[in-house]
């Protein structure tokens, strides 16, 4: 695992240290991704250390897409044995999720300018995040939850071998589905994957409002 951080100039005053947000973000993984089994894909990368975190302390849309061209060029850069994936984590941008959804039409745009489509592509996740047609506290809406607002950078090519490997890709979903509607949000609550910061726990206590919200496909 290997982790870094940027735009610091723009921490608030209160800010000592991203630790809190790669753990954060870490122990989401390892009990609700990893734990549940929501993606088999996730294992082998983690046990590896071939995971890259990034914590973006922008404020603005625009720093963050700064941070992603960079992140994006870097992972195509870099052997895949060494970083396979990266998940970049804005725990001060873009707190509300369908700001958050419009957003990922400009994810989508620099993939593009980067000439990176084919190659790489980005997931999402987001602690407000809800399936249109659900309610906010709908548990299956926690398939796609994260601590903070995170970008996963993924290489098509490790996905095209994951599915090799698991032929029945397009079973996971509907089973994550029906883990969670079993352990229902009091046991997901219990699992204690929320972010541990005042501000991530206020972002996260406050759920998308519309009725009818875009959905997201699962990254992770």
């Amino acid at each position: 695992m290997t982790s870094s951080s940027t735009n610091a100039a723009n921490a608030p005053p209160h800010f000592v240290s991203t630790d809190i947000y790669v753990q954060d973000t870490v122990r989401w993984l390892e009990r609700a991704v990893i734990g549940l089994n929501l993606c088999p894909f996730a294992k082998s990368v983690h046990v590896k250390g071939q995971i890259h975190y990034v914590v973006s302390l922008a404020a603005t849309g625009e720093d963050v897409l700064e941070v992603l061209r960079e992140e994006l060029q870097a992972l195509a850069n870099t052997p895949a044995e060494v970083r396979d994936t990266t998940l970049l984590v804005m725990p001060h941008c873009q707190q509300d999720f369908l700001d958050f959804n419009d957003f990922l039409g400009d994810v989508e745009d620099m993939v593009h300018v980067l000439g990176l489509e084919g190659t790489l592509q980005v997931a999402s996740f987001h602690p407000q995040f809800q399936f249109a047609g659900t309610d906010a506290d709908d548990v299956t809406n926690c398939t796609n939850r994260a601590p903070y607002p995170t970008l996963h950078l993924l290489r098509e090519a490790s996905i095209d071998r994951a599915v090799s490997v698991f032929p029945e890709a397009e079973a996971i979903f509907e089973r994550n589905m029906e883990v969670l509607e079993e352990m229902g949000m009091a046991g997901w609550l219990a699992l204690d994957v929320g972010p541990h910061d005042k501000g991530g726990a206020n972002m996260a206590a406050t759920a998308a409002s519309d009725d009818n919200p875009p959905a997201q496909g699962p990254g992770l």
